[in-house]
């Protein structure tokens, strides 16, 4: 628009047009080729998408996120919640070798009763499946979870004694362990019995239990406070399993997902026994999944080919979570993250679309972009197809817009050089512009074709410019071909022929949405909203009008002879034919992109 302003204003100054009027007309041009509604459309259509969204349960508290849920590629999610139905049970509380032991469930209790951060669903599984007589311990001091250690530990009193209880995850409770109880019986964690010890745990595990390790130790310097470094010397006293089911859903949404073109990828603190269990169970593919350890050992380079291959990631920190998303954003995905934990607070706001849950912890809901009122992937699944649509809906405009500027431009400087007058006055270029816009306000409404809605549609400009280049230029042919036939058949005047080429674009760039909107043949096996073709041809017929009113003196026209509507409807079908046939061409060659 810059530099065909200026050289449109510099070719009508050296046609001899007087300067104020070349000024005006190239001032017209500039907002004639700026597209004026573009944040208008887009701000309707992702409203509409909104309300639309919160019909099907999805909250937007960001409007732009909507068209990222829909360029959405890759999902990443954790498996608590997501694949699973979020309702812990305590299944089982065993020693050692798997038999029943209520004196691992007592320390367990302990634990979970007297910590004072967060309580997670494993901790109000543990309380909500009896109430313990723990009154008796006086509680001491607290080493609060962090995903660093993976386990908590409290200090209790009874009877003068401190005794240390810790529950976590099995393989770092066993770092501590020097010791193991076994019928009331304590012996030392030999190094040729880890792996027994460890045996049971696996066994519960590959069964798709979550399981926790409960250990104690009983402290011979009393203090009144204590520190991590405390954590050692541990007996090992058993397991606590917990079972969280897959929804019966998570597996048909996947598969629905996957339809959409989007990969789901499992990012989970969970280890690898459980976690491939679930996954098996919704049709996700857990072979070999990618441990939190061995992520550190990796370059950025080395993570972001694996990140390509491996749908599950287990033992994670929230910052490898977040690792994750950065190095899959690097190879060019638009990534999302369903999450609703305190851990996934660094990867929602790393993804680029960050989606959470009505019941999540706050500051899950305060780093998400989209939030489901009901945890389902069904859910989700909605909104990425509503993101589709609303950014089809918007390419369809770009599309329009750019390439019927980039046509002017060509018709304008054209005009400019063999006209001996101005080709179209300032008042009918800005007249001409806002009736155009008015037709493209209804294209919200729009409904899009099934085939666009099958893979995700990120940003491309290159495809818009390619599109713009290819169809643009052809609208500049049949204004040529009106201006001679009005300067030669009709040897019209300034007047008429103002009057002849406002009608001819006008009506052209009109109707030609109803060509662009829609890879299909237009009308026959894609018909546009009733609101869409009501405004189109509503515009059509003002202008048709007008220079038949009484604004016709005005606005500078003049009514057209009868023979001049007969050539404007051969030059409509022609122009609209030869339009359909290249887009034809285009979108067999390069896509609906």
């Amino acid at each position: 628009m810059s530099v065909m302003v200026v050289v449109i204003f510099a070719i009508n100054v050296l046609g001899r047009h007087r300067m104020v009027d070349a000024f005006l007309f190239s001032l017209s041009v500039a907002v004639g080729l700026t597209p004026e509604m573009l944040p208008m459309i887009v701000t309707i259509n992702l409203s509409r998408g909104a309300i639309a969204m919160a019909r099907k349960k999805v909250i937007v508290k960001r409007l732009s996120s909507i068209q990222t849920l829909g360029a959405m590629d890759i999902l990443c999610m954790d498996k608590t919640g997501t694949l699973t139905l979020d309702k812990v049970v305590l299944e089982r509380y065993c020693d050692v070798t798997g038999q029943e032991d209520t004196s691992v469930l007592l320390l367990a209790y302990i634990n979970s009763f007297y910590q004072t951060g967060l309580k997670n669903l494993l901790d109000q599984a543990i309380l909500k499946h009896s109430r313990l007589p723990v009154r008796k311990y006086r509680k001491i001091d607290e080493l609060p979870f962090d995903f660093s250690r993976k386990l908590m530990s409290v200090v209790v009193e009874q009877d003068g004694e401190h005794l240390l209880v810790t529950k976590g995850a099995p393989e770092e409770v066993f770092k501590r362990c020097t010791h193991y109880e076994l019928d009331s019986e304590i012996e030392p964690m030999e190094p040729l019995l880890i792996a027994d010890l460890q045996a049971e745990y696996r066994a519960l595990s590959s069964q798709g239990f979550r399981v926790l390790a409960v250990a104690y130790r009983k402290l011979q310097k009393i203090k009144m406070s204590y520190s991590r470094e405390d954590e050692r010397d541990l007996i090992l006293k058993g397991y606590l399993a917990f079972l969280d089911p897959p929804k019966k859903t998570a597996r048909r949404a996947i598969e629905l997902l996957r339809e959409l073109g989007v990969n789901c990828k499992v990012l989970t603190g969970d280890n690898e026994l459980v976690t491939r269990k679930i996954c098996r169970d919704v049709g996700l593919d857990g072979q070999e999944p990618v441990l939190g350890d061995r992520l550190d050992e990796l370059t950025d380079e080395e993570l972001r080919s694996i990140v390509e291959t491996k749908a599950v990631f287990t033992r994670l920190t929230p910052f490898q979570k977040e690792r994750i998303i950065q190095v899959l954003r690097q190879n060019g995905h638009t990534v999302g993250f369903l999450g609703d934990g305190i851990n996934d607070a660094p990867a929602l706001h790393r993804s680029d679309v960050g989606i959470s849950v009505d019941n999540a912890v706050d500051i899950a809901k305060e780093s998400a972009d989209i939030i489901l009122l009901e945890k389902s992937l069904l859910v989700l699944e909605h909104g990425v197809t509503e993101g589709r649509k609303i950014f089809g809906n918007i390419i369809k405009y770009i599309k329009i817009g750019s390439s019927s500027n980039f046509g002017n431009m060509f018709s304008m400087t054209g005009a400019s050089l063999f006209l001996p007058f101005l080709p179209m006055t300032p008042v009918q270029i800005l007249l001409n512009n806002f009736l155009y816009d008015v037709s493209q306000v209804a294209i919200p409404t729009d409904a899009v074709d099934e085939e666009y809605l099958r893979k995700p549609r990120p940003w491309n400009v290159q495809a818009i410019r390619r599109f713009m280049v290819t169809i643009g230029p052809i609208s500049s042919i049949f204004d040529f071909l009106t201006f001679g036939i009005l300067l030669f058949v009709f040897h019209a005047d300034p007047s008429l022929f103002h009057t002849g080429w406002f009608l001819e674009s006008l009506c052209t760039q009109t109707l030609v949405i109803h060509v662009i909107r829609t890879s299909r043949i237009p009308f026959l096996e894609s018909r546009p909203s009733r609101p869409l073709l009501v405004t189109s041809f509503l515009i059509v017929a003002t202008g048709l009008v007008l220079p038949f009113t009484f604004m016709a003196k005005p606005l500078g026209f003049v009514p057209p002879p009868g023979a001049y509507f007969a050539m404007l409807c051969g030059i409509l079908m022609a122009y609209l034919l030869l339009v359909h046939g290249v887009k034809t061409w285009f979108v067999r060659r390069y896509g609906l992109d």
